[in-house]
């Protein structure tokens, strides 16, 4: 058996940066892949996902071209054109990481589906690569998870997409029937809706993502309205089969809903099930989530897991965040802000429909729940359309929304739902970081004109919840 001082299982966004960390420590390290280098960010999530949105909003600014005194004609989206340069964006990044990997000393690349067989004579662990075998001191678990498709009748016999074959399309679906208004069915529905597809959502929810404010998901609904998409909210589906069209869709009221594709867009399981975690004494959660500590440790002293198979963030930026927590326990490096354990970051995310919703911290409903409890808090916000650049760029859908703690004065959650959501909610979970008074931040000195120049003024607007 080859000896590693260091394996890692799966190429998730954690698995190559932490892979080439430990090997300029001086490790030998060998980075096992069964499918496509980067995971699913570079080959079935953010990398196609926005190069498509892109393309997507390319279309939609040329419909509303006679907005900005351009004329432009009729718009004609080549579907395929678009598809093909999501794809060779896709197999460009994961080129580069491949050349990354295989120039850096110290790093081994196996291919291969790998999985936990145990120890050896010598207490190390062994893994194992198809009819291969490999051992080591550290094993580092970085699978992620895959789509999740629920138990609907005839579902097994309906053709169906999931985010991975609903990328590989070469032909534009007539009609996506999309299920589940969340975070990627939203993204999807809205892209194909401007590529050129009609598109129904269907969501077992009132309200669209459900996780954020009332109003938030109010303004998401409209929105989607006034592209065209047709949402069916609250709805329960009876079943699927196919249909002349396709698939056919058929919800509890009795209504039916035909088209050409079906998208489940319903949440991810975990990939941990073919790792024989059992053979090293390991257990997963109920729904297959491999618990660890803040540090990232499992249970078994040797073995960590990072990424969304952990339960600890859903995000490329989370799974990133956990090899640096992994690195610098490793190098001893506590005290720091940056190396703070998995328990001390603020949910920090982002949804990227256009316009993008940024996150960080509680949300409006959470804080209401903590006054409610005693706690002292300070909340203000404005419109989207208010704001003189978002009016100047013809964008005024959303809002800013800023939550601060009154006794410690920081800021501990923040909204923005708008033109630039998703690079402004940087500005302010950087600050968070730091800890500091929002009183800085309002004492600050902003760029005119921007989105995120308000955030001092909007800060002079707090009042007690």
């Amino acid at each position: 058996m080859e000896h590693f001082d260091s394996i890692i299982i799966g190429s998730g966004q954690a698995a190559p940066s932490l892979a080439v960390g430990l090997a300029r420590r001086g490790q030998d390290v060998a980075l096992i892949e069964g499918n496509q280098l980067g995971g699913t960010c570079v080959n079935t999530g953010c990398t196609p996902t926005k190069t498509l949105r892109k393309s997507a909003r390319v279309a939609h600014l040329m419909r509303r071209a006679t907005d900005f005194g351009v004329h432009v004609g009729a718009v004609d989206v080549d579907f395929s054109a678009a598809m093909a340069r999501m794809k060779e964006r896709v197999t460009t990044s994961r080129t580069g990481l491949t050349s990354w990997l295989e120039g850096t000393e110290g790093v081994a690349l196996l291919q291969g589906w790998g999985s936990l067989d145990g120890h050896d004579a010598t207490g190390r662990f062994v893994v194992a690569v198809g009819d291969r075998r490999f051992t080591a001191e550290r094993v580092f678990l970085n699978t992620g998870t895959r789509a999740f498709a629920p138990p609907i009748p005839g579902l097994s016999e309906a053709p169906h997409l999931d985010n991975t074959s609903l990328l590989a399309l070469d032909e534009r679906p007539d009609h996506l029937i999309v299920v589940g208004g969340s975070y990627i069915g939203l993204e999807m529905g809205q892209i194909f809706r401007r590529l050129g597809s009609d598109v129904t959502i269907i969501h077992r929810a009132p309200l669209l993502a459900e996780r954020e404010d009332p109003d938030v998901s109010r303004i998401i609904g409209e929105l989607l309205d006034e592209e065209g998409v047709t949402l069916q909210l609250d709805a329960v589906i009876d079943s699927v089969g196919r249909s002349m069209r396709g698939v056919l869709v058929t919800l509890a009221d009795g209504s039916e809903i035909s088209g050409s594709h079906l998208l489940l867009a319903t949440g991810r399981t975990p990939n941990t099930d073919r790792l024989n975690l059992s053979s090293v004494g390991l257990d997963t959660d109920q729904q297959g989530y491999l618990p660890t500590d803040d540090l990232l440790r499992t249970a078994v002293p040797g073995i960590w897991a990072l990424g969304d198979m952990n339960r600890r963030g859903a995000f490329t930026h989370t799974s990133y965040h956990d090899h640096e927590i992994v690195l610098a326990s490793l190098d001893g490096m506590t005290s720091l802000h940056q190396w703070r354990g998995a328990d001390q970051r603020p949910p920090t995310y982002a949804m990227f429909t256009d316009p993008p919703l940024g996150r960080v911290g509680i949300s409006l409903s959470e804080a209401q729940a903590l006054v409610a409890t005693g706690r002292n808090l300070l909340a203000a916000e404005m419109p989207m359309a208010q704001i003189s650049r978002s009016k100047e760029e013809g964008e005024t859908t959303g809002l800013i929304r800023l939550i601060v703690d009154a006794e410690s004065e920081t800021l501990i959650g923040a909204t923005v739902f708008g033109i630039g959501g998703d690079e402004i909610i940087a500005v302010l979970s950087n600050f968070m970081a730091t800890g500091a008074s929002y009183r800085i931040m309002q004492q600050a000195l902003p760029v005119h004109p921007t989105v995120a120049e308000l955030l001092p003024t909007i800060l002079a607007g707090l009042k007690p919840l």
